[in-house]
C-alpha cells in the first residue's frame, strides 16, 4: 500500500472504503430483491453516510432502515424521504422530533407492546396524527418484539384498535444468527425467521387483520428468509461493508468486504510483534455482533496471514507474528475488521478509494447519533 494517496493524501489510522467491492455489493443485493420481488430498504445504521444510502436508493431500494431517529433525521434533511426507524419512539421530547420530521419524509416506526403503543396514540390522537407503525417480532433473537404466535395476535388485534396508530404489518432481526457456528446454522436461523413471520401474517390475517408488510432483515441470513414465501421485506445493512464476522459466518469472502482500516506500523520491539497506529478508538472491542465472541484477535491483517492483531489499547494496536514477515515500521497496511458498522461510527470521514487511488472522502454524516 503507498504511503502517499493521489488527490488525498491520507494520514492513519484512516478508514477506507474501496468504491468497486461497494458497487457491487449494493448491486448484488438489489438483483436478489429484484428476483424474489421483495422490496429492499436497506439498514443505514452500518455505514451512517448519505452518499451510500443515495446508491442503495439508486439501485432500487424503496426507502431506508435507521437504528434511531438522530440517524432518520439526518438522512431526510440529504434528501432521503422515505424511512423506517426499527427502533421504538418513546418519550415527548422524542415524539415532538418525530412529528417534525414527518414534515418533510415518509416515516414509519416499530412497537413490540402495549405501553409504548398506548403513548404513541395519546401523542397522535391529541395532534390528530396518524403514526404509521410495524409490530416488532421476536424470531429468536430475544431482544425486542413480541412472540409469534397467540401473543402476537393478542397485541396486533389490539394496536389495530388504538387511534392514531396505522398498522401496516410485522418486522423481526434474527440477530442471533451470529452466534450461529457456520452457514449450515445460518441457513437454519433463516428458515425460521422467515417462516415465523410468514405463519404470524397469516395469523392475523385469519383473524382479518390486514398485514401487508412481513419484514425481515440481519446480513446473515436475508438471502434465505426471503426467498421464503409471503416475506415482502428485506432489511439488511452489514452488506454493503461486510467484515470478518460475516467471513466467520460463511456469509461473505474478502473480496466482498469493502470497508478496511489503514494503519500504519510505529514499532517493531521484537521480531514476533509489532505496533500500529490504530487501537480500540479505532476498531472498537468488538469479537462479533450481538455479543457473540466468534473471532478470535481484532480484525484481518489484508495479505499476511502471519500476522494476528492480538490486543487493542485505546491508540495502540498489538500484531504478533507467527514465523518471519517483511513488514517494518513506517508500512502502512489494510485491516479488515471484526465489526465494520461500529469502525464507521468512531470515525468523521471515510476515504474513498477507486483503482488504488483516494477520489473522494465523505462523512459519516449520521455518526454518533444515538438519540
Amino acid at each position: 500500500m503507498p504511503n502517499h494517496w493521489v488527490h488525498h493524501p491520507i494520514d492513519t489510522p484512516a478508514v477506507l472504503v474501496h468504491q468497486e467491492i461497494l458497487q457491487k455489493n449494493i448491486h448484488d443485493m438489489a438483483v436478489f430483491a429484484k428476483t424474489y420481488h421483495l422490496a429492499l430498504r436497506p439498514h443505514i445504521k452500518t455505514h451512517k453516510i448519505p452518499e451510500i444510502a443515495r446508491m442503495q436508493l439508486a439501485a432500487g431500494a424503496v426507502g431506508v432502515t435507521t437504528a434511531k431517529l438522530g440517524e432518520a433525521e439526518v438522512m431526510a434533511a440529504h434528501g432521503i424521504t422515505d424511512i423506517l426507524i426499527a427502533y421504538p419512539i418513546i418519550g415527548k421530547e422524542k415524539l415532538k422530533r418525530l412529528e417534525e420530521l414527518r414534515k418533510i419524509a415518509k416515516v414509519m416506526t416499530v412497537v413490540d407492546g402495549r405501553e409504548q403503543a398506548l403513548e404513541l396514540s395519546q401523542y397522535a390522537n391529541e395532534r390528530n396524527l396518524q403514526f404509521e407503525v410495524l409490530m416488532e417480532m421476536d424470531s429468536g433473537l430475544r431482544r425486542c418484539g413480541v412472540l409469534p404466535g397467540q401473543d402476537a395476535l393478542a397485541l396486533y388485534r389490539e394496536l389495530a384498535e388504538l387511534p392514531g396508530i396505522r398498522l401496516q404489518g410485522i418486522m423481526t432481526h434474527a440477530g442471533h444468527a451470529y452466534g450461529a457456528t457456520g452457514i449450515d446454522q445460518v441457513r437454519e436461523i433463516a428458515l425460521q425467521e422467515g417462516t415465523i413471520m410468514v405463519e404470524t401474517a397469516q395469523l392475523l390475517r385469519e383473524a382479518d387483520l390486514a398485514a401487508p408488510e412481513v419484514s425481515v432483515g440481519s446480513t446473515p441470513t436475508v438471502r434465505i428468509s426471503g426467498q421464503v414465501e409471503g416475506v415482502t421485506e428485506i432489511r439488511p445493512g452489514n452488506y454493503v461493508f461486510n467484515d470478518l464476522t460475516q467471513i466467520r459466518l460463511g456469509v461473505a469472502t474478502q473480496d466482498q468486504c469493502a470497508l478496511r482500516v489503514a494503519t500504519r506500523i510505529v514499532s517493531k520491539p521484537a521480531e514476533d510483534r509489532f505496533i500500529i497506529d490504530a487501537g480500540a478508538k479505532t476498531f472498537a472491542l468488538d469479537q462479533g455482533a450481538h455479543g457473540t465472541t466468534g473471532v478470535s484477535g481484532y480484525g484481518r491483517v489484508v495479505g499476511h496471514p502471519e500476522c494476528t492483531i492480538a490486543r487493542l489499547s485505546e491508540e495502540h494496536g498489538i500484531v504478533i507474528v507467527q514465523g518471519a514477515t517483511k513488514l517494518q515500521v513506517g508500512d502502512i497496511i489494510e485491516i479488515i475488521p471484526n465489526h465494520s458498522c461500529p469502525v464507521a461510527n468512531l470515525t468523521n470521514e471515510v476515504h474513498v478509494v477507486s483503482r488504488g487511488v483516494v477520489s473522494a472522502v465523505w462523512k459519516v454524516a449520521a455518526r454518533g447519533k444515538t438519540s
